[in-house]
């Protein structure tokens, strides 16, 4: 054996085995990344179902834009529903008093029912031993072109504490 390596094509053979065993190495180096490579774009080309990157693409972008448009159509309806929710006479207050200072329960009330802007209405019921009167009156801002009772004002600061904030 020790002979062979002394001739010209015992130096090739040995040299060429050497190159010959780098590049099954880097051959297996080089398979194995082009593997994991294979595996990434396989995953990234959703499972083989796409042929091409720019259908793709063209693909993801059409349906970035689909829901780019129905995220606006959203919004549009979230910002009516808010405006309709503001305009609703969803702050309710009743203040429950006695009107005359007689023995008794407060059996006289004024309930204000506003909206967030402070329109809306205010009803007070005056009850006495014999009968109860109700009276109602519009609201514009805070305010009635009726003068208000302190107990009135008072429904009406109440309902100032319910308000959404949105």
């Amino acid at each position: 054996m020790g002979e062979l390596f002394q001739t010209t094509e015992g130096v090739l053979l040995a040299g060429n085995m050497v190159v010959s065993l780098i590049l099954l190495i880097l051959f297996i180096v080089w398979a194995v990344k082009l593997s994991k490579l294979r595996r990434k774009y396989t995953q990234m080309m959703n499972g083989g179902q796409v042929d091409d990157l720019e259908g793709l693409l063209t693909e993801i972008q059409m349906k970035l834009n689909t829901q780019k448009a129905e995220s606006d159509q959203t919004a549009a309806k979230v910002e009516q529903i808010i405006t309709n929710v503001k305009s609703m006479k969803s702050n309710v207050a009743i203040h429950r008093y006695n009107a005359f200072g007689e023995p008794g329960s407060d059996l006289s009330f004024t309930v204000a029912m506003l909206d967030d802007q402070d329109n809306g209405l205010i009803m007070t019921g005056i009850h006495s031993r014999e009968q109860t009167y109700i009276y109602a009156k519009p609201v514009q801002k805070g305010q009635s072109t009726y003068t208000l009772s302190p107990e009135e004002k008072e429904a009406i600061t109440l309902t100032a504490k319910q308000k959404l904030r949105l």
